[in-house]
């Protein structure tokens, strides 16, 4: 593999776009390259973001390219697929971006990839699964984008809801990047104090931990009806992951991944926490889910199963 941290995007709409603007801003890779169907976007692409790169704090060589140049990549993101559509169900599209991402993976393997894929195309923890089973890389090698947007959004309200900085707070979303995600608030720590004990002790009003997760979970919502898509934050998510491999970190992200036994789920993408570095996915961090938590989780895997095993493996034959 190249010696070079290098970055392979399929698709260059407003995702891979922002994840490609936080790199050049950032620093970190030292060669990006950006495929697209529509190939002229992409040069357009790899010429805008050339001419930031004298005021980018490390060099970079940007190009768009083709899929020969997975053969030496570290990383190979999928941002490529159609967005949900008004009245579109999330079945109907993952059907739609199956199809999509199964290609694509083809193409990223007939060119002797052996690096990590990060998929970030909706849904998720579905078109994670696709990637697997058509890459046929080990698990390890797969990570979807998960719920690490929705733990961003998650941190980001706590710490204005307590008026603590974010990067204070250690509390994650479980569960599909979707409708039927969870908060395990047992689990959630300000500092080195459970954040359940903080709302005691300061007679905060318990109702108020489900009003925090309904505005993570609306805030998509929110901004797509605002305007018209997601896509900064996301973009800065597909960057941390990325780093957390290039630069062999173990940091704990929220990404989903493949269940083999873990919090009781078998043969299915869902978001954990799980400790990433160079080698992708080195352990899922198995949390203790209370009752509750675990019947919420549970039903979040229970629909990503009935997908899989209706819809989605049967384009994969």
């Amino acid at each position: 593999m190249n010696s070079k941290k290098k970055v392979v995007l399929v698709g260059a709409g407003f995702v891979g776009m922002s994840m490609a603007y936080s790199l050049l801003n950032q620093g970190g890779v030292d060669e990006l390259i950006l495929i697209d169907v529509n190939k002229d976007k992409a040069v357009g692409e790899e010429m805008d973001l050339s001419d930031g790169l004298p005021y980018s704090p490390h060099k970079m060589n940007i190009k768009a390219g083709d899929y020969d140049e997975c053969k030496d990549a570290n990383i190979v993101v999928i941002t490529a697929g159609l967005a949900q559509k008004p009245g579109q169900s999330r079945l109907e599209l993952a059907i739609e971006n199956t199809k999509i991402v199964k290609e694509i993976t083809k193409k990223v393997m007939e060119n002797e990839f052996k690096g990590i894929f990060i998929v970030a195309t909706n849904p998720v923890d579905l078109m994670s699964y696709v990637v697997l089973k058509t890459s046929k890389l080990p698990k390890a090698k797969v990570i979807g984008s998960g719920t690490v947007l929705d733990t961003a959004r998650l941190r980001y309200l706590i710490g204005e809801y307590l008026k603590v900085s974010n990067k204070n707070v250690h509390a994650y979303i479980l569960g599909e990047h979707g409708d039927s995600s969870l908060v395990p608030w047992e689990h959630c720590y300000i500092g080195c104090k459970k954040m359940m004990d903080i709302m005691k002790d300061n007679h905060l009003p318990m109702e108020d931990l489900e009003k925090i997760h309904n505005k993570v979970w609306n805030a998509a919502y929110e901004i797509i009806e605002k305007k018209k898509a997601t896509y900064y934050g996301i973009g800065m998510a597909l960057n941390r992951i990325i780093k957390a491999i290039l630069n062999d970190e173990n940091a704990i992200l929220t990404v989903s991944t493949y269940q083999e036994g873990e919090y009781k789920q078998e043969g299915i993408y869902i978001g954990v926490p799980a400790i990433i570095n160079k080698r992708g996915v080195k352990e899922i961090l198995q949390l203790n889910l209370n009752e509750k938590d675990q019947e919420k989780f549970d039903k979040s895997c229970k629909i990503m199963r009935e997908n899989i095993e209706n819809e989605i493996n049967n384009l994969l034959d």
